[in-house]
């Protein structure tokens, strides 16, 4: 091993350990390591300026392919497209959050019901999915955990069985789509696969899985619900209308609208050939220009923290690429295996489900998106099966505990805050059997359907 991949392993080790640690604020941290990846992995131990230059991407900008792409192309080193699209989606759901469209679809949801607690229990579990296919899981989880709470104190109930199903189900949901997990934009945006793609392979298993987790955890947490709900009649006079949520209905009707134009160009890409950075561009610019005065403030309010984290993570994870260790890694499974693909999927599968649970799957991701390339190509088996085998894997897994994705912190916390705090045994002991139950029925619809 050279001393550049020496190098590049040691600084990805660090980033990982003080990400996992969360002492320093994560941005930094990837930045920080990336800085050192260009300057010891790329300056001084290779002396490559077009090692450099090749991570760093910003050529790309000025392709056609970047913005309107026909014919797959190779993604490597920064990978813009995802940073675009993920900060034009921010801008979009600000701009929706501002208008108040998620709080007015959850008391809308709730009426529809009559406010009865399981239905509720059932209809929210539903909607974190279908939401989180389409809308960042940590966004839909911060609204729709604040408003669960909200209608616990209403209804008498306890929040905490909702607020745990509803972040399942939203990671669960976020596995369908392209846009509906930043692993699976990566994996998209790097490996040429269509919104249309993820929702006929991955969608289709979350769609199974979908229903056994509202039957698990209506099972589960069934005595909680109704012993807490006692069968009373719910006074809907003194409970807030879903119009109340509106705070402006011309922008709550352009919000909506441009949501829908959201969907329809994700869904439709693959035909009108243009790329997630054309079309997060171009939301986000639609957008402001319908805030008018208000659009500086949605500008402010984008998580440029997040943004920042995956600019500094492509660039360490580059340093593995352009030494070499990636592929080395592939060949490491591929010899674990013995070729065998049934063996392979399932390494891959589990293994980015154990990770993903104590770790941000979003870094595993990256790293794995050119390990199953060179997998593919060394075993020569579809580069779309092992692509399928990693989004479920780590989208999934990251439920099992309350740091293994950002929208279980986030419902644990806003929970904590209004004196609902769900403790690791709590939570683990909920949904650690869902989420191997889960992994399971993944794993035989990938050797089914696949193998």
């Amino acid at each position: 091993m050279t001393a550049a991949a020496i190098f590049a392993v040691i600084i990805f080790v660090v980033m990982f350990i003080m990400i996992v640690l969360d002492k320093i604020e994560r941005q930094y941290v990837t930045l920080g390591c990336g800085l050192l990846t260009i300057i010891v992995v790329f300056g001084i131990c290779m002396r490559s300026g077009e090692a450099i230059w090749e991570t760093l991407a910003v050529k790309s900008f000025a392709t056609t392919d970047f913005w309107y792409q026909v014919t797959e192309s190779e993604s490597k080193g920064i990978n813009w497209a995802t940073i675009i699209f993920i900060a034009g989606m921010m801008v979009m759901v600000e701009g929706m959050a501002r208008a108040g469209f998620f709080r007015w679809l959850c008391l809308k949801i709730a009426y529809l019901v009559k406010c009865r607690t399981v239905p509720i229990f059932i209809t929210f579990m539903i909607m974190s999915a279908v939401l989180s296919m389409f809308i960042d899981s940590i966004t839909v989880i911060m609204f729709l955990s604040a408003v669960t709470i909200e209608l616990a104190h209403l209804l008498n109930f306890n929040p905490v069985p909702m607020i745990l199903s509803e972040i399942f189900c939203a990671n669960l949901g976020g596995s369908a789509t392209m846009c509906g997990d930043p692993p699976n934009i990566i994996v998209g945006t790097s490996l040429g696969f269509s919104f249309f793609d993820f929702l006929s392979n991955t969608g289709v298993a979350a769609g199974i899985c979908l229903v056994v987790c509202v039957l698990y955890f209506y099972i589960v947490f069934k005595k909680e619900l109704v012993s807490n709900n006692k069968g009373a009649a719910v006074d809907m006079s003194k409970l807030p209308k879903p119009k109340d949520a509106i705070k402006s209905k011309k922008d709550f009707i352009i919000s909506s609208v441009i949501f829908g134009i959201a969907v329809i160009l994700l869904v439709t890409h693959s035909v009108t050939h243009l790329t997630v950075a054309t079309i997060g561009l171009f939301i986000a610019i639609i957008t402001l220009i319908s805030s008018g005065r208000t659009s500086l403030e949605l500008i402010k309010k984008v998580d440029y923290k997040t943004v920042l984290f995956f600019i500094g993570l492509f660039i360490v994870v580059s340093g593995l690429e352009e030494t070499g260790i990636l592929v080395l890694i592939a060949d490491f499974i591929k010899n674990i295996s013995n070729g065998n693909a049934m063996i392979m999927v399932a390494i891959i599968i589990w293994v980015s489900a154990a990770a993903s649970a104590f770790v941000d799957n979003i870094p595993f991701a990256a790293t794995m998106v050119p390990v199953i390339q060179s997998l593919s190509s060394a075993a020569g088996v579809n580069i779309s099966t092992l692509a399928w085998s990693l989004s479920l894997g780590t989208d999934i897994g990251g439920s099992a505990t309350p740091i293994g994705a950002s929208a279980n912190v986030v419902g644990t916390s806003v929970s904590a805050k209004n004196g609902h705090p769900i403790t690791w045994g709590k939570y683990c002991a909920k949904l650690a059997p869902a989420t191997v139950i889960v992994l399971a029925i993944s794993t035989v619809y990938v050797f089914v359907r696949y193998l």
